[in-house]
């Protein structure tokens, strides 16, 4: 008798507690976070009498049985059957390196979550706040990067030959290829890799900007283009791909081999039609942007460029940050002395990840060599950006090249004020009357200059910011460091011969001992520079607003008085601007 109270004392069922992170494994732990299915599918087949564990030993026989099963809802059905799949498609490809098993695999991992979260009885609209259909999401976006990765390998083992289709790498699949909304490049030339901007993380770069939704997102990475023009596309262009599903009904979908790849650019596409719904289009808008910066040699090549040594940059060139839209305004970003587009690093990206921004701009990056002379670098920059706008827009009616924002950050912000001043004859008179070297001579002079110092305000920009920009010279450019620095520098003998030997002559006599290779990038920032001096003073174009943003490492002097470090504030300062912003930063304020 006392055996049996005390038996009927022991309870059948016992509570216990969990912390939260044990909590979250539960509830979200599936095939793609911890390795193990989901309870969502455990709880599938349990309905069904089937064992999990017998599904890890041999995943075949399970998910048939869970496809012909009769007592389970189709979501629950094609949800668990995704999974299942997506696991197969994992083990085959990490653990057997079997990628056509594997690629087959993804392409019906795929599939049954697009017909799960397409397909069901139940609108996408009444299932927003359950937990499966983001798994599910994931499962499809997972599903599709890895079928695009084998898809784009076997293309590459197949010399490159696209579409695939029945008999190829994915056997009884066949797979369409369609681009025409990512053109990726104008030369039509296809990717020589293909990333998945989810395994790339970046140092140096403050924020990764993406946007949840459908589809895998990607970093293509194309052929460096040979062309003889000063402008560049985006060589990383970020993609999201989709893959769709023909079919009617859900039986035609469940029993057709036929997929469609389509290929998005998520700077211009948002949202998607699919099925009738309106669905958000995933985008990462940081990956191809950071790899483009981390494959470079930018650091490099701009030091080189500056003392002649190495890989050297010989003329300007216009970087494209993504493709060309002629809807969105421009933003051209000119970069300063011995810098190059790493000055932007965090800005641009910040731009490119507005979702506001975003949507109203695109941006130019100019790179230029820091070590020619300014009025040298205004015509060259000029003359690139003027072909560059031709070649996008040839009408030059486009938001994007009739509305244009040039950005310039120190050197670069003397460079920005050029594109928007006007010369008139002020550069040239002062020059012209130090000596008397006769007019016929003076003429040939003259004419030879004439692209240097003679210009007009760029007509297709309306709006300009310098930020801490050395307007009047800097002091920096008179101490001994930059005068050792400004006299490694190695300018190229046609431009020499070409411009500076003229320049000379029109020198003061107290200043003809002065070498060609005095006249460059460094030493044009002196404040006792004669052309710093005169296109200080240049008018603007009317009608183009401008603003100072303006860096101040000196707190406890007179405003008047202070310095970002490098450059005064008097000689930062401009009067009549839109705005003017001094924040508490050294001369890199734009990076802050």
């Amino acid at each position: 008798l006392l055996f049996l109270l005390f038996l009927s004392g022991c309870a059948g069922v016992r509570v216990s507690t969990i912390d939260a992170e044990k909590y979250m494994e539960q509830r979200r732990g599936d095939v793609l976070t911890s390795g193990k299915v989901s309870g969502h599918t455990k709880t599938a087949l349990q309905v069904l009498g089937i064992d999990s564990r017998t599904c890890v030993k041999d995943g075949g026989p399970c998910r048939d049985l869970l496809a012909a099963a009769q007592g389970l809802d189709n979501e629950r059905k094609l949800s668990s059957l995704s999974e299942l799949w997506l696991k197969e498609a994992i083990e085959q490809e990490r653990k057997h390196h079997a990628y056509p098993a594997a690629m087959r695999a993804y392409l019906e991992a795929a599939r049954f979550a697009y017909a799960y979260l397409f397909l069901s009885e139940r609108p996408m609209a009444e299932r927003t706040l359950e937990e499966r259909p983001t798994q599910v999401r994931d499962y499809y976006n997972f599903a599709v990067q890895q079928s695009v990765m084998l898809l784009f390998r076997a293309a590459k083992e197949n010399g490159g030959k696209l579409p695939l289709a029945n008999g190829g790498a994915a056997r009884d699949w066949s797979v369409a290829f369609d681009r025409k909304e990512a053109p990726l490049s104008t030369s039509g030339e296809p990717p020589s890799e293909i990333l998945p901007a989810s395994t790339l993380t970046f140092d140096g770069i403050r924020s990764q900007y993406r946007r949840d939704g459908l589809g895998a997102e990607m970093v293509a990475v194309m052929p460096e283009e040979k062309a003889d023009v000063p402008w560049r596309e985006m060589r990383y262009p970020a993609l999201t791909v989709i893959l769709d599903f023909p079919g009617s009904t859900l039986e035609h979908v469940l029993g057709s081999r036929e997929a469609a790849i389509h290929v998005y650019d998520p700077f211009k596409t948002e949202r998607v039609a699919l099925r009738g719904a309106s669905v958000p289009l995933a985008g990462n808008f940081t990956s191809g942007y950071g790899l483009w910066l981390a494959r470079s040699s930018f650091a490099r090549q701009s030091i080189g460029t500056l003392v002649g040594k190495g890989d050297m940059l010989e003329s300007p060139r216009v970087y494209l940050m993504q493709p060309y839209q002629p809807d969105k305004k421009t933003i051209i970003m000119i970069h300063g002395l011995a810098s190059s587009p790493e000055a932007w690093i965090n800005v641009a990206n910040e731009i490119m990840g507005d979702e506001e921004l975003a949507h109203s701009y695109q941006i130019w990056q100019v790179y230029y060599p820091t070590s020619f002379p300014l009025p040298v670098s205004n015509f060259e920059i000029r003359k690139a950006l003027v072909q560059t706008i031709s070649a996008m827009d040839s009408n030059k009616n486009a938001a994007a090249t009739r509305d244009m924002v040039v950005v310039g950050h120190s050197m670069g912000g003397i460079l920005a004020r050029l594109l928007v001043s006007s010369s008139g004859n002020k550069l040239w008179d002062p020059l012209a009357a130090k000596r008397d070297l006769g007019a016929d001579w003076k003429n040939k002079v003259r004419e030879r200059l004439q692209d240097y110092l003679f210009f007009d305000p760029l007509p297709s920009i309306k709006r300009a910011v310098f930020i801490a920009a050395p307007h009047r010279g800097t002091p920096f450019a008179d101490n001994g460091l930059a005068r050792f620095a400004a006299g490694l520098v190695t300018l190229p003998v046609k431009l020499i011969k070409g411009v500076i030997q003229p320049a000379i002559s029109l020198l003061a006599p107290e200043q003809m001992h002065r070498s060609a290779h005095s006249f460059n990038g460094i030493a044009n920032l002196s404040a006792h520079d004669p052309f710093i001096q005169a296109s200080a003073v240049l008018p603007m174009a009317s009608g183009v607003p401008f603003h100072s943003i303006i860096g101040n490492d000196t707190p406890d002097v007179p405003l008047e008085s202070s310095s970002d470090g490098l450059v005064p504030y008097a000689s930062a300062h401009l009067e009549g601007a839109a705005s003017e912003k001094v924040i508490a930063s050294g001369h890199s304020v734009q990076e802050t």
